[in-house]
Order: structure tokens, then C-alpha cells, then sequence
């Protein structure tokens, strides 16, 4: 059985430091949302940031080392 991989969308890193680097960006990013849960714009932050880092930490896991 022959596993597939599915290729990286371009908008995410190609090796591990430069994935690691965007997604302690977009932590931040989240962090910063979180803290402002009672804004309009801290709820936007939250929720775009949220799905960023699932994104990046799944493309992150699938890199070479």
C-alpha cells in the first residue's frame, strides 16, 4: 500500500524553521485575539487566527525534517 501525499498549498513554508516561524506568528496573532474576546474585532482575530494555525500546524507535522 503506497501512501499519497498531498502536495503543500503555496501559501505555507517548505521547509521546518520557516513553517515554525509562521506559525508562532500566527500564535501570536491568536494570543492576541484571545485577549480581546469582548471586541468585534478580537472575535474576527480569534476565529481567522484559529483556522490559520490548524492549517499551518497540519502542514507543519507533514514536513521533512
Amino acid at each position: 500500500m503506497t501512501s499519497r501525499s498531498l502536495p503543500l498549498l503555496p501559501f505555507f513554508a517548505g521547509n521546518r524553521r520557516d513553517g515554525a516561524r509562521l506559525l508562532s506568528s500566527a500564535l501570536v496573532f491568536l494570543a492576541i485575539g484571545i485577549t480581546q474576546l469582548n471586541r468585534q474585532w478580537g472575535q474576527i482575530l480569534t476565529l481567522v487566527a484559529s483556522i490559520v494555525c490548524l492549517y499551518w500546524g497540519f502542514a507543519y507535522r507533514r514536513l521533512d525534517r
